[in-house]
């Protein structure tokens, strides 16, 4: 009998979640801030999270609701303000990524509890994270409702800030060694970017020379 897979379907939502976050690897981290109604600053990282386009330039979140339906509190602040700061994770931030993931009380700031240090933006009014080696300011351009639970949020990045070094504004090029992202994995794994290769994308002539050069080596 042929193989049939796994009916996602047929799966609890759990198991579901658990093997859908270890076949897609590693994911991109997002260190998102938010102002509440009382202007203090949330922080929460996202790994169901990537860039989306360049022309416009948008960024996609997945926002996941508390078990009872209720927003969580960077949902309710992008609802409310539509204005957020995606940060991404470097090797250095990511102890205090991860204590940003503590269920603190809604209202407390998980910025104040972790002494992270802030910048003002420039494009809105959610301040971004000095640690971070990128800053997206971002604006919610559209929000889609797939379940009670789950949301798709898609956002305008608006301006960049990058740590010093990291970009040579010449070429657009970001310095990866200097950079040292980090991927979510699963559970409680994460992974560095140290070992890097490359792959050249050819054109289709080069392809075709490539297959008559190796005919004729084979031959």
């Amino acid at each position: 009998m042929a193989d049939k897979g796994i009916a996602l379907r047929e799966l609890d939502p759990r198991d579901r979640y658990k093997l859908l976050c270890g076949v897609v690897v590693p994911r991109p981290i997002a260190l998102v801030t938010t102002l509440d109604e009382n202007g203090a600053v949330n922080a929460a990282p996202f790994s169901f999270f990537n860039v989306f386009s360049e022309s416009p330039a948008l960024v996609v979140l997945g926002l996941q609701h508390k078990p009872d339906h209720s927003p969580k509190d960077t949902t309710r602040n992008i609802h409310r303000d539509g204005e957020f700061v995606v940060h991404m994770v470097d090797e250095s931030l990511s102890v205090a990524m991860n204590d940003c993931a503590v269920d603190f009380p809604s209202g407390d700031s998980e910025v104040a509890a972790t002494g992270l240090a802030t910048l003002p933006s420039v494009d809105v009014k959610v301040p971004r994270l000095a640690a971070a080696p990128f800053a997206l300011e971002c604006r919610r351009h559209v929000v889609l409702n797939f379940s009670p639970d789950r949301e798709l949020l898609v956002g305008e990045v608006l301006r960049i800030h990058a740590r010093e070094g990291l970009v040579d504004q010449a070429s657009m090029y970001v310095d990866l060694a200097a950079y040292r992202p980090i991927g979510r994995m699963f559970g409680n794994l994460y992974t560095t970017q140290r070992d890097t290769f490359a792959l050249t994308r050819e054109s289709h002539a080069q392809w075709l020379a490539r297959q008559d050069a190796k005919e004729l080596k084979d031959a």
